[in-house]
């Protein structure tokens, strides 16, 4: 249980620690190279295996990321692709009630998400989370990936906060290191990030499954 009365600002990843990450380990590991495929006429396994080592190139850097560079990497129209399956956007358990009660106590509650503009705003279109949020902001308006060094202090400038005074909560292990390593002071990953794969084993930090086990509401929280 997070020490609430400790806590200020908020921070929260959004895909797998707000929303399902079914939903992008869908899209990226089935549905594009599916389209690969039928694109360059080769099998869906040869397409998966091309398409997993251009990931492999720019894994953990801002190019990962960005809609933009994989239209131009695979010649796939990305973003219609991803209308094509919002329907699979979906909410993890309790968010909501947290974010109410988060609210309701005056924090600032902020979204920090590698996700590109366009991702960011679809998702928020079709769930109707983003009034919850003091910002919304996508690490490619900072240019630079939350697992990158320099991202939490850049961070600050844009949307100021006390790392003693804040809570991390992201589904990312590289992610919450970097943190750490910056100074924020409290840190929570995720247990099961996609609902229909394997739990998440990390000595490392603290992980939650269920947003309800840590509502400010409940007796353990305190004042």
């Amino acid at each position: 249980m997070p020490p609430w009365h400790d806590i200020d600002t908020i921070m929260f990843d959004m895909d797998g620690t707000l929303l399902d990450l079914h939903f992008d380990n869908y899209f990226w590991l089935q549905l594009i190279p599916s389209n690969y495929g039928r694109l360059h006429g080769i099998s869906e396994d040869q397409a998966r295996e091309i398409v997993k080592a251009k990931y492999a190139d720019v894994f953990g850097t801002l190019q990962w990321y960005c809609l933009s560079y994989w239209e131009d990497e695979l010649q796939l129209d990305v973003r219609q692709l991803k209308h094509t399956i919002k329907h699979k956007i979906n909410i993890r358990p309790n968010v909501e009630q947290l974010l109410e009660e988060l609210h309701n106590l005056k924090k600032q509650v902020l979204l920090i998400t590698n996700a590109h503009p366009f991702s960011l705003e679809i998702k928020m279109q079709h769930t109707g989370m983003g009034t919850y949020f003091h910002e919304r902001i996508s690490s490619h308006s900072l240019k630079l990936a939350k697992e990158n060094p320099g991202f939490w202090e850049s961070l600050r400038q844009r949307a100021p906060f006390d790392p003693d005074r804040s809570l991390l909560i992201d589904d990312s292990i590289p992610v919450l290191r970097q943190a750490r390593r910056e100074g924020i002071k409290h840190l929570l990953g995720i247990t099961q990030p996609d609902s229909q794969g394997p739990p998440l084993e990390c000595a490392e930090f603290s992980q939650i499954d269920d947003f309800a086990h840590i509502l400010p509401s409940t007796p353990e929280s305190g004042p």
